[in-house]
């Protein structure tokens, strides 16, 4: 291809044109040729899909247009430059027209191939969003055959759809990637996928993607985005590339691990406890134990509650969801067995073992401090609990938990003093009901899919 002006001085302002126009100019001045004199300049224009520059060329005013193919070809009434581009666009380039000419009367003068070819790691970030649930879509406003070939690159697949099949969700999830897509037609996809109740992730990088970006529950604008697109995405990825998306999905959903845990375990604690002490009094006839024995539970148990929010957790395979419903008949179950053994074993210290009420006040106490520490460590891990590592902060929670409350129900500190061996005995009892009732809490969260 080759493009020819006037040898006149060029007195264009050059900061203001995009980085092609400038390539093409210095590829100009290295011919030993110079563009004329701008007279006007429109900037591209999505809707029309040209940008469009008049120049002084000896005593005429010329005409030089830029853009989509299709656009300039049906301007210029040349059909085979359709074909070739289509060419240039299955080897994955993004391709753009040129024509020249006076008036009405334009002649296209060649076709631009950009290559952009995807970054190296780009096919394995995908497989790996893929294998975490994640389900990508391409969207470009390049045409339909290097939108093609990019996702073929990219192993998405080859399915592009167009504009039209944005109006159904169904139809979007049918599709591997979109072309020809104007910047409103972003948002529209975004808007789409919610509504039928899709999490939608956005990524992009310019003034075009802003509107989408935040719309989109997670707006991600990539490190060299410019500063709207930034401003309108929740995330903003610090280095090159698109690697960051995958960590951030990982910590996402370790996040989220930490959040169940600390939810299932308030949830059965409050149920346990409140039932205990309520239905304690009704059965029994007495307060089961002290309100300051009450309120040194709370204490000791927000010590290794708050410990959970560093805990060693993993992350799932698939997205995850709440629901609330499934999260509260897990707990009640989960409530329910420790109220089992809790009445139990003020029944076994009342008739068996024969303690006054002070005592059995410090034995509940000791019972509900127990039974807190192995529910922390049942609900923290969705299989047996054994199955990984507690983090250190919670493992050192709760030795000094267990170690400051047999101090003080055997030094008799703040309670009536009970028996060492009595308080050992029922340490065991509980770490034996916690294997049990672990084995409940595996049963019933692969039946409820708790993952």
């Amino acid at each position: 291809m080759s493009i020819s002006g006037s040898t006149s001085p060029a007195t264009a302002d050059e900061a203001t044109q995009d980085p092609l126009d400038l390539a093409v100019l210095e590829g100009l001045r290295n011919r030993g040729l110079q563009a004329g004199q701008r007279l006007e300049f429109i900037p591209f224009d999505p809707a029309s899909k040209r940008s469009e520059a008049r120049f002084v060329q000896g005593d005429q005013v010329a005409r030089v247009l830029k853009g989509a193919v299709p656009v300039l070809a049906e301007l210029t009434g040349n059909t085979r430059a359709v074909e070739d581009a289509e060419q240039l666009a299955g080897q994955g380039m993004r391709v753009l027209a040129v024509a020249k000419g006076f008036g009405d009367e334009l002649k296209l003068v060649g076709l631009l191939g950009l290559a952009d070819p995807p970054r190296p790691d780009s096919p394995s970030l995908i497989e790996r969003l893929q294998q975490l649930g994640v389900r990508i879509l391409m969207v470009t406003g390049d045409s339909a055959p290097t939108a093609q070939a990019v996702a073929r690159q990219l192993g998405l697949g080859e399915r592009v759809g167009s504009r039209e099949a944005l109006e159904s969700a169904e139809a979007l999830m049918q599709r591997d990637a979109f072309a020809g897509l104007y910047p409103e037609d972003k948002f529209r996809l975004v808007q789409t996928l919610q509504g039928a109740g899709h999490v939608v992730g956005m990524t992009g990088d310019g003034v075009n993607d802003a509107p989408a970006l935040k719309q989109a529950q997670v707006g991600i604008a990539v490190e060299s985005a410019t500063d709207v697109a930034k401003a309108a995405a929740s995330l903003v990825l610090t280095t090159p590339g698109l690697s960051g998306i995958v960590a951030a999905v990982e910590e996402g959903r370790r996040i989220y691990q930490r959040m169940l845990s600390y939810t299932l375990n308030k949830i059965v604690k409050t149920l346990e406890i409140g039932l205990f002490l309520g239905l304690g009094l009704l059965v029994f006839g007495v307060f089961v134990t002290t309100p300051k024995l009450v309120l040194l539970l709370f204490f000791t148990n927000d010590l290794v509650t708050m410990s959970l929010a560093s805990d060693r957790v993993g992350f799932s395979k698939e997205p995850d969801r709440w629901d609330i419903r499934k999260l509260m008949g897990a707990a009640l179950v989960l409530a329910v067995g420790w109220l089992v053994f809790s009445f139990s074993a003020f029944w076994v210290g009342r008739e068996v073992l024969h303690l006054n009420l002070p005592q059995l006040q410090t034995l509940v106490f000791l019972l509900l401090v127990f039974d807190s520490q192995a529910t922390v460590y049942i609900v923290r891990e969705r299989s047996f609990f054994w199955r990984s590592r507690p983090s250190s902060w919670l493992l050192v929670g709760s030795l000094f938990d267990l170690g400051l409350v047999v101090a003080l129900a055997g030094l008799g500190w703040l309670m009536t003093p009970i028996p060492l061996n009595m308080i050992l005995g029922l340490l065991v009892a509980v770490l034996a009901y916690m294997f049990l009732l672990d084995g409940v809490k595996v049963w019933l969260f692969r039946r409820l899919n708790l993952r």
